[in-house]
């Protein structure tokens, strides 16, 4: 009986329908089930899909503006994010913080940042495909409620969760590709840039500082096409 009513849950769009907890990755989340963020937000610190739910402090949903142009997906959580439940909150966060005010972008202001997995992996070890199976309509939702027009993929874990690339993100990364109408950017993860901290011409740094001035551009010109 409790499969049926698992199968079933989101059938209905009654409120005490969406308040049940999906509590297996196999069972679909289809798009339009959440109104907003705040209700997506309640369930993923409820939600059992996956093994990492057991071991978390927070779910990690997001951070940031809710109709922001530039949303930022990254990997998982840390031990940082677990404790607090925002996302990009550690070292990483902080370089991506000054990343993006390099270019005059605001993380409150100009973006909105998500993971691909809202409950931390034991370790920070990558997210296995399981993992990021279970936790992705969480992530569809959360794009089709803010509706960026831009979207940074950080690092290759989230490359393959969203657009389902598989290539090494030294091969893709500042490449603007379409992904469901669209505009989606590799780039490397500000973790990746803390181990390799040379700024030397050709290095990760000095090919990050290339890409966000794109990205900077994109969102000017974006912008000047809206008001036009």
């Amino acid at each position: 009986m409790q499969h049926e009513t698992q199968l079933s849950l989101f059938d209905n769009s009654s409120l005490n329908q969406r308040e049940l907890i999906p509590t297996s990755h196999k069972i679909p989340i289809p798009s339009g089930t959440y109104e907003n963020v705040e209700e997506l937000t309640k369930h993923c610190n409820g939600c059992q899909r996956c093994a990492l739910a057991q071991n978390r402090t927070h779910a990690v949903v997001g951070r940031g503006n809710l109709q922001a142009e530039i949303m930022i997906i990254g990997e998982a959580p840390g031990k940082n994010e677990d404790e607090t439940g925002l996302p990009f909150v550690g070292r990483s966060g902080q370089l991506l913080e000054n990343i993006l005010a390099s270019v005059n972008l605001s993380t409150e202001t100009d973006t909105y940042i998500a993971n691909i997995c809202k409950c931390r992996p034991p370790e920070n070890r990558v997210p296995t495909s399981e993992e990021a199976t279970a936790c992705k309509p969480y992530l569809f939702e959360q794009i089709r409620l803010v509706d960026p027009k831009i979207i940074l993929l950080t690092g290759a874990t989230s490359v393959k969760g969203v657009i389902g690339d598989n290539r090494p993100i030294t091969k893709i990364r500042g490449q603007w590709l379409e992904w469901e109408g669209r505009l989606c950017m590799p780039i490397f993860h500000p973790s990746y840039l803390l181990r390799n901290p040379s700024r030397e011409q050709g290095k990760p740094k000095w090919l990050m500082w290339q890409d966000i001035q794109v990205v900077r551009a994109k969102f000017d010109e974006l912008k000047n096409q809206n008001q036009n």
